[in-house]
């Protein structure tokens, strides 16, 4: 089975097409060039959009705007090819990568994605012992992390970016792209101006 996977949360995009559990091919970038790097993924493997029978998204946490890009895109192409689609978590995606890894998503405003998934302050993360804390809010609270005991991955270490093939792995369910929320752990910034 030919699956594109993708995942926009957090301040690195990925992307990876998979076919029956073969990388074909991985990319990283930004939210904004997502259709670029599947176009390219496509062109090195000699595949077109048609081929596709499955979209695996990454669902957050992590920014807003950019995890809305990534489900906005996995719908518009699901509806266009008539492909199913299976929502992967981001904190899952990184946990993934390894043995007994913690995923740490930068949420701004000071504070951290967790498994739950909640937003927590760094120094409150509940660390489990001989964990490796990965992903971008790791990296950013590498000090306050370590101070509390954590293990924090070095900065140039690969397992602070989500890897798009660990998205198809888990992904369980494929569906309707219209079934597939993203998992928001707090209001957006404009809701809270508004109130």
């Amino acid at each position: 089975m030919l699956i594109l996977a993708f995942d926009t949360a957090t301040d690195v995009a990925c992307s990876a097409l998979v076919d029956d559990g073969e990388v074909l091919g991985e990319r990283m970038s930004v939210a904004r060039t997502l259709l670029e790097d599947v176009d390219a993924l496509l062109r090195q493997a000699s595949a077109r959009p048609a081929d596709l029978e499955a979209i695996a998204v990454g669902t957050g946490p992590g920014s807003f705007t950019s995890t809305r890009m990534g489900l906005a895109t996995a719908r518009g192409l699901a509806l266009a090819l008539g492909v199913p689609v299976a929502g992967v978590s981001t904190l899952d995606a990184l946990a993934a990568a390894g043995e007994n890894l913690y995923p740490v998503i930068d949420a701004r405003r000071r504070e951290v994605f967790v498994p739950g998934p909640r937003a927590v302050l760094p120094q409150e993360a509940a660390l489990p012992p001989g964990a490796t804390c990965v992903g971008d809010g790791a990296r950013r609270y590498r000090a306050v992390l370590e101070a509390a005991g954590a293990v924090v991955a070095s900065d140039d270490s690969p397992l602070h970016r989500p890897q798009a093939r660990y998205h198809v792995a888990l992904a369980t369910s494929f569906g309707p792209a219209e079934l597939v929320e993203p998992i928001y752990v707090r209001a957006p910034d404009a809701d809270r101006v508004l109130q």
